[in-house]
């Protein structure tokens, strides 16, 4: 019985036809729920450690910050199921559970309509908090200093 309700599922997957599978890879399921929790208004993915780093990295010139969608991410992906672990901040002031079940919905939606997989849980880990004032600050603070870097550099090619 359980190998006709394994087949059952195959058939019912939008990935698994009687022409081929489509084998969908983690990376993939990982990236677009990083993006869909993103999407969530007061929601910043991975630890407060994590988010420096990939900020840093993604300041250098030169540097791609790829991956960034899918950090905080891991996920576990079936033939036509898909598990998701997501570690995230939260805006200072929003309401934890509030923010946690629109990421949740949010991620399940995304993931079972653009990839066909069924979602059969999203586990949430707030592990930090963040203020959304000394983050704008801290931007603009790094906008002037990579204006002031750009004009420098402008300077000494004139020089020579």
């Amino acid at each position: 019985m359980s190998d006709q309700s394994t087949q059952q599922q195959r058939q019912s997957s939008p990935l698994q036809t009687e022409r081929g599978g489509t084998r969908i890879e983690d990376s993939v399921v990982a990236k677009i729920a990083g993006i869909a929790a993103q999407e969530v208004d007061g929601v910043r993915m991975g630890g407060s450690t994590s988010q420096s780093v990939g900020g840093l990295l993604s300041s250098l010139p030169g540097v791609s910050s790829g991956g960034s969608e899918s950090r905080g991410v891991s996920v576990e992906v079936g033939e036509v199921e898909a598990a998701v672990d997501i570690t995230a901040t939260v805006a200072y002031g929003r309401s934890i559970p509030q923010v946690s079940e629109a990421v949740r919905r949010n991620v399940i939606n995304r993931v079972e309509n653009l990839v066909g997989l069924r979602v059969t849980e999203v586990n949430i880990t707030v592990n930090d908090v963040f203020f959304p004032e000394q983050e704008r600050q801290q931007q603009q603070q790094q906008q002037q200093r990579q204006i002031e870097q750009q004009q420098q550099q402008q300077q000494e090619q004139r020089v020579r």
